[in-house]
């Protein structure tokens, strides 16, 4: 099931590959707000490489790895998803499947289109102990209760 928001209510569309568990929040609104927000920070890593290649280096400051439906066809970029996903399950970094690289890209006031992007911890002190803002701490709760499904649900983001 694929949740698409419009202004007042909720729209459930059904897709036999994926089940929802039950969404009360504007979830895509809020991986959009988190997304501006620590981009506003310069707390977003921006396309597969450059998230791979922040990842190799220090896995621990990362916090969300936000990642596109791939477009059917490109299996190499696909491999290096999947590779990436695991590598995020591994090193316990939240992963939020979104519907769409362009509406992604466009939020992050990207010229390309990118397929996946890493939100980086906000640490007070002297990297002692990670801060979350409001739209952080609600995607948290809502990839903890989705940590264990066999298939994460697709987050409809808003349209930009």
């Amino acid at each position: 099931m694929v949740v698409e928001e419009s202004a007042n209510m909720h729209h459930y569309h059904h897709n036999d590959s994926l089940e929802l568990a039950e969404c009360a929040m504007p979830i895509g609104r809020t991986v959009k707000t988190a997304l501006l927000r620590a981009q506003s920070e310069s707390r977003v890593i921006v396309g597969l490489s450059a998230a791979i290649n922040t990842l190799s280096k220090s896995p621990e400051g990362s916090l969300f790895c936000l990642m596109a439906v791939p477009k059917a066809g490109d299996s190499a970029t696909h491999m290096h998803e999947v590779l990436l996903e695991a590598f995020c399950y591994e090193n316990d970094i939240y992963v939020i499947k979104v519907d769409d690289a362009t509406k992604l890209s466009r939020i992050l006031g990207q010229e390309s289109i990118e397929s996946c992007c890493l939100v980086q911890k906000t640490w007070s002190g002297e990297q002692s102990e990670e801060q979350l803002n409001k739209a952080e701490n609600q995607l948290v709760d809502y990839c903890e209760a989705h940590w264990d499904a066999p298939q994460h649900p697709i987050v409809q983001l808003p349209a930009v």
